[in-house]
Parts: C-alpha cells; sequence; structure tokens
C-alpha cells in the first residue's frame, strides 16, 4: 500500500526508519498497512487519524505498544505539523472545555461503561490508576502497595476524616477505612461509581459517596487524596481546584494529589483521546501545576513512578482480552480495537517516558521540621 512517487509516503517512511519502524516490514513493532489512505490521514489529523484508521482496521502492528514506544521516543509525531488540528488546538486554548456544565461528559462516556466491564478489567479492588509495582509482581499486589503507600504518606490515624476529591469505585476509602481506621467522603462524577459506592456504604464502612462536581465540595478534612482524577480538571481550573483544596484542608493537614502529568507545557490534549477515550481531559505540565499552587500550598514532596503506569495498563489489556468474549456483543468489534488502541498506545506513552505518574504531597504552611517520604 506504500507508493514510492507520493511524496508524503517516502517522508513518512523515512520518519518512521528513523524510529527503527518499518511498512509491512517483519518485527512486530513494524506498521502493516492495508489502505495507502493511512498515511494522509496520519499527516492530517496526527493521531486522532491515525486511531480513527485503526479502529476502522486499516492498518495494524504484532505489538501497538512497542509500536507507540519506538515513535514517541524518537520524538517523532513532534516533527509533524498537522494540518487539520488547529480548530482542535483554538478550542482546547479559548474555551474552558471543563466547565461545571460539561464536567459531567466524561463520567457518562467514559466511567459509566459498565461496572462489570471495569471489575473484568481491573484488580479486585475496581482501582483505575496506576499501580506501585516497586515490590509487586502481579496487578492485584501492585493496586494494594499503591493504596498503603498513599496512606502511609498521608500519616493517616485512626478517627482521622478524609476527603477523596474523585473517589472511583471507592478501593482507596474501603483501604484507608479498613486499615487505617479513618472515615472518608468521596466525590465522583459518575452514577455507575455512586451507585456501586452504596454496596460499600451497606457493608458497614465509614465512607459516603457524593455524587458532585468538585467545586460544589463544603466542609474541612484533615487529609485530602485525589487520585487520578486531575486529568480531567483542565487547565483553566487548575487554580480553581487547587482553591477548593486549600479551603477544605485544616491548617495542619497533608493533600496528596496523584496525576497523570506530561513533558512539555504547552501542548493540546490528544486528539483522539479527546473524542474516543476521556471527553474534555488533559494533562498538566509541572509549571502549570506549580503556579496553580502559588501561595495556596508548600510542596513536601514529589515522587514520579510512571514507568509503572506502563505495567498496569499492559496488565489491564491482559484482562480486557481475556474477559473479551463476555462484552463482545455489547460493545461490538470497533469498540474492541479502540480499547486496545487506548490502552497500547498509552503504556507505550509511559514506556518512552512522554507521560508520567506525578504523587505531590502538599501542606498548607510547611510540615514543621519538615516532610519525610515513607519508602
Amino acid at each position: 500500500m506504500l507508493d514510492p512517487a507520493n511524496s508524503s509516503h517516502q517522508l513518512v517512511k523515512q520518519l518512521l526508519a528513523h524510529a527503527g519502524i518499518h511498512i509491512n516490514g517483519n518485527e512486530p513493532w513494524d506498521i502493516q498497512l492495508h489502505n495507502g489512505d493511512v498515511i494522509e490521514r496520519a499527516l492530517a489529523k496526527g493521531n486522532l487519524g491515525l486511531g480513527e484508521a485503526y479502529m476502522e482496521g486499516q492498518w495494524d502492528a504484532q505489538a501497538l505498544d512497542q509500536f507507540f514506544y519506538h515513535l514517541l521516543r524518537a520524538r517523532i509525531p513532534a516533527q509533524v505539523s498537522h494540518r487539520k488540528l488547529i480548530g482542535h488546538a483554538l478550542r482546547a486554548r479559548l474555551f474552558n472545555l471543563q466547565s461545571v456544565k460539561r464536567a459531567w461528559e466524561v463520567g457518562e462516556a467514559h466511567y459509566d461503561l459498565g461496572n462489570d466491564f471495569y471489575a473484568a478489567m481491573l484488580d479486585s479492588r475496581m482501582t483505575y490508576t496506576c499501580g506501585y509495582w516497586d515490590k509487586a509482581k502481579t496487578l492485584e499486589q501492585a493496586q494494594e502497595d499503591k493504596l498503603d503507600l498513599i496512606c502511609r504518606k498521608l500519616e493517616l490515624e485512626p478517627g482521622m476524616k478524609v476527603l477523596d476529591i474523585g473517589c472511583g469505585w471507592g478501593s482507596f476509602m474501603a483501604y484507608a477505612a479498613e486499615n487505617y481506621g479513618v472515615e472518608c467522603v468521596g466525590v465522583t462524577i459518575s452514577r455507575e461509581q455512586a451507585e456501586y459506592g452504596k454496596a460499600l456504604m451497606k457493608n458497614g464502612l465509614p465512607v459516603e459517596f457524593c455524587f458532585k462536581d468538585y467545586r460544589e465540595i463544603e466542609g474541612q478534612f484533615d487529609r485530602i487524596v485525589s487520585i487520578g482524577m486531575f486529568e480531567h480538571v483542565g487547565f483553566k481550573n487548575y487554580r480553581c481546584y487547587m482553591e477548593v483544596a486549600n479551603r477544605c484542608l485544616k491548617d495542619n493537614g497533608l493533600f496528596l494529589l496523584h496525576t497523570i502529568g506530561k513533558n512539555r507545557h504547552r501542548t493540546m490534549p490528544d486528539p483522539w483521546i479527546d473524542k474516543y477515550i476521556f471527553p474534555n481531559g488533559g494533562l498538566p505540565s509541572l509549571p502549570q501545576m506549580t503556579h496553580a499552587m502559588d501561595e495556596l500550598f508548600v510542596i513536601e514532596d514529589l515522587h514520579n513512578f510512571g514507568a509503572d503506569y506502563d505495567h498496569t495498563l499492559m496488565a489491564w489489556h491482559d484482562n480486557f482480552v481475556e474477559h473479551w468474549p463476555r462484552f463482545r456483543e455489547r460493545y461490538g468489534d470497533m469498540f474492541f480495537r479502540m480499547w486496545r488502541y487506548y490502552l497500547l498506545s498509552c503504556a507505550g506513552a509511559f514506556r518512552a517516558r512522554e507521560l508520567h505518574l506525578w504523587q505531590w504531597v502538599l501542606s498548607k504552611q510547611g510540615v514543621v521540621g519538615g516532610y519525610r517520604r515513607v519508602s
């Protein structure tokens, strides 16, 4: 499907070769073209065109995660200007895509796919964030180790009241309540997650699920945690988010913020992820986050273990593929290709160190004598 006389095809061939990727080659990360239109779509729309072509079956790679690792490690996307994405970039910069009115869209489009679907893909606690693989050998252990690491970083003690901003299915709240004797209040914009949380409350755990936007939170708490929610806040709302957290945290409290981050400051949200996976999302850069914290928080600790997200995503992918026959009729074959593209392209991005996982520990006034990170 490669046209030797087409200059754009030759350009792409040269760029891919620089990344060690060959068109219709024999390596597991080589791209197999089934339609020559893939190249034009990728050049015009970047990952949006490439991803849609993959969903339609116009190209494949035996190891999609390795394809993206090689592509991103060589910084190939940064070398191409995608002419049809100007409108997407302007929309992201000019409009508040994460306003209160729009904040519910990601819950409906992504997190409300079905609790049984996520239960099949995730660990037994339904933890939909990066695991901690320092000593873990399994997804189950990596997620438990992550939850315990957060509890210890927050220095939880029995009787404390903890706020979980973006609580998901309540895995942190349940773990912290069971193992550290704390009371938890969590907020989510997903009806499915809120319904799931009612079962935890019926089990007698001191946890409360609130179906509301983070901007509506009231009260003060000894500790605040936010695990994998900041990616949905949007750069125009970072300051507002930090002001809410500051208002809700007691003066001597600690706030742990767990979020994916990116290397480059002035980059727009990925158009394919925005359209098909996380509507209105966006990843923060370090300068954006520190600017939003200015005069509100003291940065006590910053821990980057983004490479662990690669292992987490690959484990989710294995579970997804294993259990897919249960869901094929409900979601269809295009969803299968879309979800594999999501999980494996993200795994490749973390492996290439294009994306990171940051855990911030913040205080309002600074910990007297200094904060010591636990191992």
